[in-house]
Order: C-alpha cells, then structure tokens, then sequence
C-alpha cells in the first residue's frame, strides 16, 4: 500500500473510531422510565372457594413505574402500589369482608407494594422478576412471571410510546398472617396473581 493510501486509511479509521466512541450504546440510548396507565391496567387475583370455584377480585386503584430498554432487554426498577381498599369481587358484603381484618385489613393497611431491584431475562419476551411484596405490614419474597407484549407508539387518543405486558404468580395468604378459613378449607391459602397492563414513557 503506498503512503498516500496508508495515510487515507488511518484518516478514515480515526473519524470512524471518533464517531463510535462519541456515539451513544442503542442500550442506553433506549433506556426509560414509564409509568403504568391505571385505565389499562389490572390487578386481579384468583382464590379457591370451599373447592368448588374460584373467586376473581380485583384492584380499581394502581399505580407505578419501572424503567425498561427494548433494545437490550433488560428491566429494572420497579415499583407497583395498589389501594386496598379499591378491592371488588363484584358482591359488596364480600368485599366489605375482604376489606376486613380477616383479609386485607384496608383501614390499617391502605396500601400493598411490590418492588424490584431488576428482573432475569428467560427468553425473547419473558422475564421472571423477584421482588419484594408488602401486605399487611409483612413483607415477603414475591416473584413474577413476566412476558413483554408490545412497544410502539400509541395509536389513538394522545401521542404517546407505550409498552405493555402480562405477569403471573402466586403467594400463600398464610405468609401474610391472613388464617381466615384456612383450617376448615373454605377459603385457599394459595392466591394466584393477574396483572395486564399498559404504560407510557416520560
């Protein structure tokens, strides 16, 4: 190669190699916080009912955030409050009694909370999050099946980019000194978890 050509070569490698290096990662340059929309968003549950069914309930108030990067798959910071007391099961004397100090205990503890540090990645569009839920003033190791359903820009109403996603788990009421019923087998002690939701970048 003659002079002139080294010369050219090491310009170009020195712009391309300047350029890289001042360039953000896509990691970080996809990187955001978003906040959980509360009119597309469900927390629900499921308990057993003396072996017969199972009683759906479900959570009007919610709110929360975690920090998510499409581009590299990773999730973090996560943070989910729920109203106790918003509780339904579509029967109002049941819910004054899962409002109760047999179950929820609303009037002391208005509030329920489910934190993450980060999650693990299972798959292309999964994640399994261990966290920490507060129930009652006890708090527990919780963890979530997570699959990631969709980024894009919002297609009606205001503009907006949204992500969306289904989790799944289960705790025990026990863990959380709820023992009402437990004995006769009237009410399950396992209560699966349900959450859809939707939410909007900042």
């Amino acid at each position: 190669m003659s002079l002139r050509a080294r010369v050219a070569a090491s310009v170009v490698a020195a712009v391309i190699g300047g350029w890289l290096a001042a360039a953000p990662s896509p990691s970080l340059a996809e990187a955001a916080t978003y906040e959980l929309d509360p009119e597309h968003t469900t927390v629900a549950f499921l308990v057993p009912h003396i072996g017969f069914a199972k009683v759906l309930g479900q959570f009007r108030e919610v709110e929360g955030s975690f920090r998510f990067d499409e581009v590299a798959g990773e999730l973090s910071d996560i943070d989910i409050v729920v109203a106790t007391g918003s509780v339904t099961t579509l029967h109002e004397d049941r819910d004054r009694h899962v409002r109760s100090a047999d179950f929820l205990d609303s009037d002391r503890f208005p509030h329920m909370r489910f934190t993450a540090a980060d999650a693990r990645r299972t798959g292309e569009r999964t994640f399994d999050i261990e966290g920490q839920l507060e129930l009652r003033g006890v708090t527990r190791p919780l963890t979530l099946h997570a699959t990631w359903n969709k980024s894009a820009d919002y297609p009606i109403g205001e503009r907006a980019f949204v992500t969306g996603a289904s989790a799944r788990g289960v705790l025990k009421r026990s863990d959380y000194s709820m023992a009402y019923a437990l004995d006769n087998g009237w009410v399950g002690d396992e209560v699966e978890i349900v959450i859809e939701l939707e939410a909007r970048r900042r």
